[in-house]
């Protein structure tokens, strides 16, 4: 069976690329990092095919033991989806030392220290497919985002590189949402006010919000044999709201 994990996997976006793996067969580690309800609703979701494991991405000791424990329990995972994410919002002058570095920490490090507990195994086990979820704000800032969109950024360059250095047994791209209609974009960017949200949905050529179910539709792209001459690549899925 084929083995994935997705960090961040069990609430928004997340939830829907965890449970689109499970629907296509795969065993998945949902990793999650303090809301077991939201952990058990997912794994009840998965039909036994989705497992949790509580791991806090900023912390690289708990990523080198959750490596550890997938790969001794499950053996080498084919998919890894860097998902997990935080933002902590505020203008740059008011942002502080902590909000910098636990971004930084969970957006960018995280992504990095997963990586490189698992790639190896992959590799010997004959390849497979990282998928790192940034954001459009990766390529366009937005005021108040310093941390965020500096990590999103970051996250751009780690995928090429690590597609050049895990090259030709493991592919690495990422996955670039626009809006989502999901609670955390709906709060951050105030969506539940009418007006705001029209103005949000005029700018985006495609006269609506994305849905986690098209992020998933992308993954199950980029993770599977359709996408096998793909590496190294950002694909946006926005509606069209950016084209660079």
């Amino acid at each position: 069976m084929t083995i994935s994990v997705v960090s961040g996997g069990t609430r928004g976006i997340g939830r829907a690329l965890s449970l689109r793996l499970a629907a296509l067969g795969h065993r998945v580690i949902a990793l999650y990092r303090g809301d077991e309800s939201a952990a058990r609703q997912t794994a009840a979701a998965g039909r036994g095919r989705i497992e949790t494991l509580r791991c806090d991405l900023a912390r690289p000791e708990e990523i080198r033991a959750a490596g550890d424990r997938i790969t001794g329990a499950y053996g080498a995972p084919s998919v890894l989806v860097n998902n997990a994410g935080v933002n902590r919002d505020r203008p740059f002058l008011s942002m502080t030392a902590e909000d910098w570095d636990t971004v930084l920490a969970t957006n960018l490090s995280g992504p990095f220290h997963l990586s490189q507990a698992l790639a190896p195994a992959m590799a010997k086990a004959g390849g497979g497919s990282i998928v790192n979820v940034a954001s459009t704000t990766a390529i366009r800032p937005r005021a108040n985002g310093a941390n965020y969109c500096a990590s999103k950024a970051g996250l751009l360059q780690l995928t090429k590189c690590l597609a050049l250095e895990l090259a030709p047994h493991i592919r690495v791209n990422a996955l670039l949402p626009g809006f989502t209609d999901t609670e955390e974009v709906t709060e951050r960017y105030r969506l539940d006010d009418p007006e705001r949200r029209a103005a949000v949905l005029a700018a985006i050529p495609g006269h609506r919000l994305g849905t986690a179910e098209d992020m998933a539709d992308a993954l199950e792209f980029l993770v599977t044999a359709r996408s096998g001459y793909v590496t190294g690549q950002q694909l946006i899925v926005d509606g069209g709201h950016f084209m660079g």
